[in-house]
């Protein structure tokens, strides 16, 4: 073991874990990494091109190799970091990317045949022969490809969303943003503090430090517990920020159950929260980054401020003899706490000449590591020391090459950051308004720079909002920062610079080679910082090397683009309750209740769930259903829920004025009493919504729309009565939800509604296209005489409370004269073999003479859409027209969405000559029937054409007919 004494574990507990089969110890506090580090075990992971041994590198969220498979079933999470992943009672973890043991990874061949996998050689191998690519190159590429993997499982844990207002926005809690919070928290501000780890303050945890009278880490507790007594501050530990997004909008998700085995009972696993803050904090701290030398990879060579971390915080030492290379003061630290806490420190190795000896240590001025040796974890290392080279056994190494501000979230508003000599790093310059850097994330490494640096950011965020924030500052150490940058040691070839992708340094030179110098280019051409870390510890590192490839500066050179998120997001956060059932609202019609309990099916139309067809017993497939429903309606009488039509009532002075403007067709002369069907197009004179409108008063009137469209009318009207015409008295309001609707169809509607309804409803009380505000037994109601079927038929709409008791109400009054129930598929068979138009034929692209209802489109009146409509290509008189369709033989079975061609046309796209839009199957004719759209279709009537979908590989000679297939002279439907 290798724990020490010491840390900010609870060794007063012990919980026990498993890693790819074997049992292990850990305590509250413990991450997976500190826990498996203590029990001696290195080796977690291995890379994805070369299937290479790694081990830890980091202690934070930027760990590129400790990624492991942790849970099992359908709590199963892949390419989870084990430097975050808390340790509890019964965690069970394997490691993945290996195969068939993580010792053993017969891929590891990968490796031993590096030279035919340089940067680009799927670029240029994948390309020839072309036939290659389906059979051979592509099924292997997807066999060796990803990393972790999925169950097929489904996930039984629940996931939420929130929203969050704050006037001030902490992001991460080391001691900037401790001191930030707690300015702004003692002035009353509302704030919230997140952090993505555990354990709030950041490398105060981390570091053998003091501030004012306490440790660092005693500090951070005394600070997150006042934090946590103010009654304005809202503290978010294990939760991380994302993303940035515009207008003060943050993106955070919070791990509210991944550190227990499962989420207890009414609990969620995460939460994603939408965090609105005008003002904002970003103490995210600085990263440290490594120095690319041959070998850099085993399990065993760490950064110097993880290899630090691990000894101050979780009480590990992840081996017994040590080496520190360093290019800066503060790797030098890591020697002097481990040191301290009795490590044998075997050298350091300083690539400087000049600075402080550190005493009783070895310590090698202007020296470099060369090479590293060790297969599944670190032996020994290469030093070259004034023109000699020397071995040194050890089993851990801390590598500094710097440290580099974490500015990945100011960053994904392309905010091109700042070169910084002084620290040999990229340091914020302007960000998304209101977002202020603090600390390290500013460049400001010392532990007094960040206290001063996120009180002074609080205090400018308070006065901007007319509070006072004064404070005052706890000692702490302000020693300067000192770094001579060393990027790569002389020589270095197979040194990696992303380890997680195997990017080297032979690559980055390969990609200067083939000109792909620049760092957009370099990205892709090597892969470096496509990782799931991102390049967080290799992308400055990658980019410094092509700088002295190419003679320019590291600033010229620039930095990749970040994009959110800032770490991984689970499909599962951003999911939230949408899943099963709640995959999206939906909405039930008021009859929902009564056809449920007559085992009726269900579809999703838009946001409802409407009823598709209602089975009787002895019914075996959904058509024999169907065929009842449309005979039964035709014979005698038929009940539908209609309720989803969108409804609008439109009123003021200037309503009719204003229908006529939205309307293709005139709506001023329509009397009061009166329904007429209209069209409304689009600015570019195409048809988007129908439906009919009714008057009810001399200034009311009552619209109705499709229900996929009903949102987007409305928005529409709304734009128009607000912006295009603001002078127009003119009112709108949806009242969808306020009615219940329903179609009473057949030749014996009237018969059924006159049981039901007060007033008379003869053809002389309510004419055809007649609509009157009437009774129900005394409660109001409004009947409209229109018919969407075909038959006599009309829309009776009740106060929605009562829509239940209205469909039940309609049922019994029909039992004499077999009334029934019928559904989507059935209204959709009636429409068809009536020639309504509806969403198919709908589809955005179809113009009014496309339906063969150019008539309607008035020349005479100004309307939307109404002048573009009129474009040449659009009134072409051999256009698109809409026609019926029939197979020649009765029993062949079109398909829809077929093409049509002439007889011995070839199937091209220039003999096209349309498309079939809606496909039935009509009871009355015993025989498919077709709507379509055919080009000069209004002259080709008689004409026998093929019906081809080549994707079915059908085709079926038809005969172009009226779409009227039944009653073309409506004499039905006028009762």
């Amino acid at each position: 073991m290798t724990r020490i004494a010491g840390g900010l574990i609870d060794r007063s507990r012990t919980l026990t874990f498993t890693f790819d089969g074997q049992s292990f110890q850990g305590h509250p506090g413990d991450t997976l990494a500190s826990a498996l580090l203590a029990a001696d075990v290195r080796l977690m992971g291995r890379s994805f091109k070369y299937h290479r041994p790694r081990g830890v590198l980091t202690s934070g969220s930027e760990e590129p190799n400790a990624l492991v498979e942790v849970r099992t079933g359908g709590r199963q999470e892949p390419n989870t970091r084990a430097t975050v992943q808390e340790v509890f009672e019964g965690l069970t973890a394997r490691s993945q990317n290996r195969w068939p043991s993580l010792s053993f990874d017969a891929l590891g061949i990968n490796d031993r045949l590096n030279s035919f996998f340089a940067a680009g050689f799927y670029y240029k191998t994948f390309m020839w022969p072309a036939k290659f690519w389906e059979k051979l190159y592509e099924p292997i590429i997807r066999r060796a490809a990803g990393l972790g993997a999925l169950t097929r499982e489904a996930d039984p844990d629940a996931y939420d969303k929130g929203f969050l207002h704050a006037d001030l926005l902490v992001v991460g809690a080391g001691p900037a943003g401790l001191m930030a919070a707690l300015t702004a928290g003692r002035a009353g501000l509302r704030v919230i503090l997140a952090d993505e780890d555990f354990l709030l303050g950041g490398r105060l945890n981390a570091e053998s430090l003091a501030v004012g009278e306490q440790g660092s880490a005693d500090w951070a507790r005394s600070a997150a517990a006042e934090l946590a007594a103010l009654p304005t501050v809202r503290l978010m530990p294990r939760t991380t920020v994302f993303g940035v997004f515009d207008h003060g909008i943050y993106g955070a998700v919070e791990r509210v159950s991944d550190h227990l085995p499962a989420p207890v009972q009414g609990q969620v696993r995460q939460t994603l929260w939408r965090i609105y803050a005008p003002q904002a904090i970003m103490a995210t701290g600085a990263i440290e980054r490594p120095i690319a030398f041959d070998n850099n990879d085993r399990p065993g060579v760490m950064l110097a401020g993880a290899l630090r971390a691990y000894a101050n915080r979780w009480a590990v030492v992840p081996g017994q003899r040590v080496a520190v290379f360093a290019n800066n003061d503060d790797g030098l630290r890591t020697a002097v706490d481990l040191q301290a806490k009795g490590v044998d420190v075997v050298a350091v190795i300083d690539s400087r000449e000049g600075g402080a000896l550190l005493p009783g240590i070895r310590h090698l001025r202007g020296a470099s590591v060369v090479d590293t040796s060790g297969r599944l974890g670190l032996t020994g290392i290469t030093v070259e020391h004034r023109g000699r080279r020397e071995t040194l056994a050890v089993d851990a190494l801390g590598v500094s090459g710097g440290w580099n501000p974490n500015l990945g979230l100011m960053q994904q508003h392309r905010a091109r950051p700042d070169w910084s000599d002084e620290i040999a790093a990229f340091v914020p310059a302007r960000g998304p308004k209101g977002l202020v850097a603090v600390g390290a994330a500013a460049g400001v490494f010392s532990t007094h720079g960040a206290l001063r640096t996120g009180a002074e950011a609080a205090r400018a965020a308070a006065e901007a909002l007319g509070r006072q924030a004064p404070y005052a500052l706890p000692k702490a150490e302000d020693a300067p920062y000192r770094i001579a940058p060393l990027w790569a040691v002389k020589g270095a070839s197979r040194a990696w610079v992303d380890q997680q992708n195997d990017v080297t340094v032979k690559d980055v030179k390969l990609a200067h080679q083939e000109a792909f110098s620049d760092v957009e280019h370099l990205k892709r051409y090597t892969t470096l910082g496509m990782a799931t870390d991102q390049g967080k510890t290799g992308n400055l590192l990658g980019a410094a090397i092509m700088a002295e490839l190419t003679g320019q500066s590291i600033e010229a050179t620039g930095q990749t683009t970040y994009r959110p998120p800032f770490t991984p997001v689970s499909l599962g956060a951003l999911g939230g309750r949408s899943k099963g059932r709640d995959f999206k609202p939906f909405r039930l019609t008021p009859s929902h209740h009564w056809a449920k309990s007559q085992g009726a099916v269900f579809v999703e139309v838009g946001m409802w769930l409407r009823t598709q067809w209602l089975p009787k017993a002895g019914e075996t497939e959904w058509r024999q259903s169907v065929d009842r429903e449309v005979l039964a309606t035709r014979a005698s009488v038929g009940i539908c829920d209609v309720t989803t039509l969108g409804k609008i009532d439109v009123q003021g002075t200037d309503a009719a004025a204003f229908l006529d403007r939205v309307y293709a067709n005139n709506f001023a002369s329509l009397a009061i009493g009166k329904c007429r069907y209209g069209l409304m197009l689009r600015e570019d004179g195409m048809v988007y919504d129908d439906g009919t409108t009714a008057r009810l008063g001399p200034n009311e009137y009552v619209m109705t729309t499709t229900t996929a469209n009903a949102v987007l009318v409305f928005r529409n009207l709304e734009y128009a009565r607000q912006v295009l015409w603001p002078d127009l008295d003119v009112q709108i309001i949806s009242t969808t939800e306020a009615w219940a609707q329903y179609s009473v169809a057949g030749p014996n509607a009237r018969k059924l509604l006159q049981k039901l309804v007060d007033q008379d409803i003869s053809d002389a009380g309510l004419p055809y296209m007649g609509c009157a505000e009437i009774t129900i037994g005394g409660l109001r109601a409004r009947l409209f005489r229109i018919s969407f079927s075909g038959e006599l038929a009309y829309e009776i709409a009740v106060p929605a409370r009562y829509g239940d008791g209205l469909i039940r109400a309609l049922v019994a009054a029909g039992e004499e004269f077999g009334a029934v129930v019928y559904g989507t598929e059935a209204l959709g068979v009636m429409r068809v073999e009536k020639g309504h138009v509806a969403g198919n034929e709908l589809n955005g692209t179809s113009t009014a003479l496309n339906m063969g209802l150019g008539k309607m489109v008035s020349r005479k009146k100004e309307a939307i859409g109404v002048t573009l409509s009129g474009r040449e290509a659009l009134v072409a008189e051999d256009g698109l027209r809409l026609v019926g369709v029939k197979p020649v033989n009765p029993a062949d079975a079109m398909k829809a969405g077929s093409h049509f061609l002439k007889i011995g046309a070839a199937p091209t796209v220039e003999n096209d000559d349309g498309w079939l839009t809606s496909l039935v199957y009509s009871p009355h004719l015993g025989h498919y029937i077709a709507l379509g759209y055919l080009r000069d279709g209004a002259r080709r009537m008689g004409e026998k054409i093929r019906v081809v979908n080549l994707l079915a590989g059908t085709e079926i000679m038809a005969e172009i007919v009226s779409p009227h297939f039944i009653d073309p002279q409506g004499e039905r439907l006028r009762g």
